[in-house]
């Protein structure tokens, strides 16, 4: 026998609980309300196709820097306005590898507790003390804070734009606590990048604060694959020799890294695009509150469907690609126990009569059983 047979036990015990995954394409002219494309740019093909290599071949620290690297960091740190940046092959690595290199034994991290996995992981990594508070409560955070006096640094960590809830923190409260309490202020960008604030900089921009340590991807508004650390220039040279998922890993494709510079200037330029996305969003979100749905209060283009039961979302979710519109169920462990939903999420490229498809999808989950 296997020593590997324990896995059909446990993915039985998955599936009984609704919480089973498998890999699962949109069907053809299904309309998709689930990815994080907010401004459809994963859909346009690149002006041109880069020049450059095609692979780093290597590590940045052996032999695969490129000046596309150099290019992109600069672009990026010019748009969200900070000293520098570094370059992460994706979100996950990025947040995993600042976190376990920044934090370490004797050190406070104060984390939401709906905080990404990538976070999660990255807190545990650094072996800090981790406090754990709950959702955007800031009064838990300031007394985090106080009680910390022993700790040889603090750090409050948070996203700007909570991917699963569409909600987000009071920023600029955040940064007078830090601020009062000598702690670092680390935030996740991810999802605000592109959508929100002046010229889609994220909610830290729109608010009048910098974060000392600012998260944002390339995969999310701009379409494409990536991410980035950005703050002052120390904190670019500390991650450069000590974030090990960036240490250890091949450099970004300097292709890519010439296509995303040449991105974030678009992204940048793109307020069309963000007031396409408000408009729909804000009339979808009023067909769905005209309906009754059960939408979570949320802000920006994610749609909160609170369902509760992990196999009752499934089964929502299977009901709505019946009638050609995909959105995704989300269960535990992504969401708290209880808490299973649909996420809607939009873009800007929809059309009215992709509204009206997806309402009247949602009108006949939602229409009484004869």
């Amino acid at each position: 026998m296997s020593a590997l047979a324990f896995l059909t036990a446990e993915l039985e015990r998955l599936r009984d609980a609704g919480l089973l995954r498998a890999p699962h394409t949109p069907p053809a002219g299904a309309l998709t309300l689930c990815s994080n494309d907010y401004l459809g740019y994963a859909r346009r093909a690149p002006r041109r196709v880069p020049a450059g290599d095609f692979g780093a071949g290597a590590s940045r620290l052996v032999s695969g820097e490129r000046p596309a690297h150099a290019a992109l960091e600069q672009a990026l740190a010019r748009w969200v306005g900070c000293d520098a940046c570094l370059a992460f092959s994706s979100g996950y690595a990025a947040n995993v590898g600042t976190l376990a290199c920044l934090a370490g034994r004797g050190d406070l991290v104060v984390s939401d507790e709906l905080n990404h996995a990538s976070i999660v992981d990255g807190c545990r990594l650094s072996r800090a003390t981790v406090e754990v508070v709950p959702h955007c409560d800031l009064g838990a955070v300031e007394r985090a804070l106080a009680g910390a006096g022993s700790a040889r640094r603090r750090f409050v960590v948070t996203e700007s734009y909570f991917s699963m809830d569409g909600d987000g923190p009071d920023l600029g409260a955040l940064r007078r606590l830090c601020d009062a309490h000598d702690a670092v202020l680390y935030v996740d960008e991810a999802h605000a990048l592109g959508i929100l604030g002046p010229a889609g900089r994220g909610r830290a921009a729109e608010a009048g604060v910098t974060p000392d340590v600012l998260v944002g991807t390339l995969g999310k508004a701009l379409g494409l694959q990536g991410a980035f650390v950005s703050g002052r220039r120390e904190l670019r040279d500390w991650l450069w020799n000590r974030a090990r998922s960036f240490v250890f890993s091949t450099g970004m494709s300097p292709a890519l890294c010439e296509l995303a510079a040449s991105r974030v200037q678009e992204v940048a330029r793109d307020d069309a695009a963000r007031a396409r996305l408000v408009a729909v969003t804000r009339e979808l979100r009023a067909g769905l509150a005209e309906l009754g749905a059960p939408i979570a209060p949320s802000f920006g283009p994610i749609l909160p469907w609170l369902v509760g039961a992990a196999g009752d979302a499934v089964r929502l979710a299977r009901a709505l690609e019946a009638r050609g519109v995909f959105v995704q169920a989300i269960r535990p462990p992504t969401v708290p126990e209880g808490t299973a939903r649909l996420r809607i999420g939009l873009h800007a490229e929809l059309e009215p009569r992709d509204v009206a498809r997806a309402l009247g999808a949602f009108a006949a989950l939602l229409a009484p059983r004869p």
